[in-house]
């Protein structure tokens, strides 16, 4: 019987890559900027958490108020970066939540509280 190997490069080929890590999602994630403010949704504090599994991401997130006229662009772009920076995510969902109500003041990073001028 012959012993078998695993090629790092075959099963990549294979589609069986590693799943991004939440670091690199939500690195990538800050690609995407609110249109309004002109600040990186992860900075804003805009993301809440993002999974991966077998091919899939999904994002919980909210917008700056549940009216935002922007918010179907703000997802559109967030799926788009997440689905061309990594080749195995395949799925990208945006489920937008409202609890707990978005608050600059305690979610935003310091950087984007200094823009914002929250002191």
């Amino acid at each position: 019987m012959a012993e078998q190997t695993t090629d790092p490069a075959l099963d990549q080929a294979e589609g069986s890559a590693t799943m991004p890590g939440e670091t690199e999602l939500m690195n990538a994630l800050k690609s995407v900027y609110d249109p309004e403010l002109g600040l990186s949704i992860v900075d804003l504090g805009l993301v809440y958490g993002v999974t991966a599994e077998d091919g899939r991401v999904i994002v919980d997130m909210t917008l700056t108020t549940p009216a935002c006229p922007l918010g179907p662009v703000i997802k559109q772009q967030a799926q788009a970066v997440l689905t061309s920076n990594f080749d195995n995510v395949r799925d990208v969902d945006i489920n937008l939540v409202w609890t707990p109500r978005w608050d600059p003041r305690t979610m935003a990073s310091e950087e984007a509280k200094a823009e914002l001028g929250i002191w």
